[in-house]
């Protein structure tokens, strides 16, 4: 697992796109406020294979939603990004 120091949670979902069909898009939890969009861009594309790149685009969030036992809830994500 790769970790970004100044992300204290992230969650990633597919969002709609007219070339692709569907585009990663990640909504984050920074740790502090000097966080930006482009670090955050960056940092993925630096550690991660071609296709998860955030072309879809980063937003920033206070907390991540989550069931009971943890997991994510793409759901509702997908939900914030439309």
């Amino acid at each position: 697992m790769i970790r970004h120091p100044r992300i204290s949670d992230v969650g990633v979902v597919g969002v709609s796109d007219e070339m692709c069909g569907e585009v990663p898009k990640a909504f984050v939890v920074p740790t502090d406020e000097t966080l930006s969009v482009r670090e955050v861009q960056d940092f993925v594309a630096n550690n991660l294979a071609d296709f998860k790149r955030l072309r879809g685009g980063v937003e920033f969030v206070d907390s991540i939603p989550k069931s009971g036992t943890g997991k994510i809830q793409r759901l509702v994500l997908k939900k914030m990004a439309s």
